[in-house]
């Protein structure tokens, strides 16, 4: 029997902003995703829950196979989102995979046991509190890139002295230990999920997008 041809004009999910939605359909690829279903029964023998087996299709069926972009911090972010055997146990709780990485690296990529996206390494760093936090966080630092005037980069401990009296949480993105923040004419992204799970304050990044117009501050 043929195998049916994956389209690799990809299809956003639902539940994604405007932006998000161009950036996934227009700058992303869909290729074939494995289904994890296969592995059902050899998983539930290797002490793995049904109901983290279902997280895990779950997230396959919605983000598998989608290759976007490189992010502009996280030595470019997973190669292509997509899952494999969930991580853990009752007593600290589960972990799926996100998707492999492009480059070897001290963490991996992972949905937590709450839903978050986030990277582990020495401990647990929620990047943002869904996979559609990641993908809007990629979205907006592709548009903010293209229409800044400016971009300045500020590492280390110098992150901690930003002033972001007159900024606003930009809530599409789902911040946890990553946010985002807009002002009246600039955008700013802070990536502490390195600092946090590697324990390496000198890790902090903050890029700041400068001469942003009302498009540029939205984008939709």
């Amino acid at each position: 029997m043929a195998v049916p041809r994956v389209s690799p004009v990809p299809v956003a999910p639902a539940g994604l902003t405007r932006r998000a939605k161009r950036f996934v359909e227009v700058e992303g690829i869909r290729v074939p995703r494995q289904s994890i279903e296969r592995h059902r029964d050899a998983w539930i023998e290797h002490g793995i829950p049904a109901a983290e087996i279902d997280r895990a299709a779950a997230f396959q069926d919605r983000w598998g196979g989608l290759a976007l972009p490189p992010a502009p911090f996280y030595e470019s972010g997973p190669r292509i989102l997509g899952t494999d055997v969930p991580e853990g146990s009752a007593a600290e709780g589960w972990w799926i995979p996100a998707g492999d990485c492009r480059v070897s690296m001290a963490y991996g990529f992972m949905i937590g046991p709450d839903g978050e996206f986030g990277i582990h390494g020495s401990r647990w760093a929620p990047l943002h509190a869904g996979t559609e936090g990641w993908v809007e966080s990629l979205a907006l630092a592709g548009h903010a890139r293209r229409w800044a005037k400016t971009i300045t980069r500020i590492s280390g401990t110098a992150v901690d002295s930003l002033d972001l009296e007159g900024y606003e949480p930009v809530a599409e993105v789902r911040g946890l230990t990553d946010t985002w923040w807009r002002g009246k004419d600039s955008l700013i992204a802070l990536y502490r999920g390195e600092a946090v799970g590697m324990d390496a304050p000198g890790c902090l990044e903050a890029h700041i997008y400068g001469g942003l117009d009302e498009w540029g501050l939205h984008g939709e």
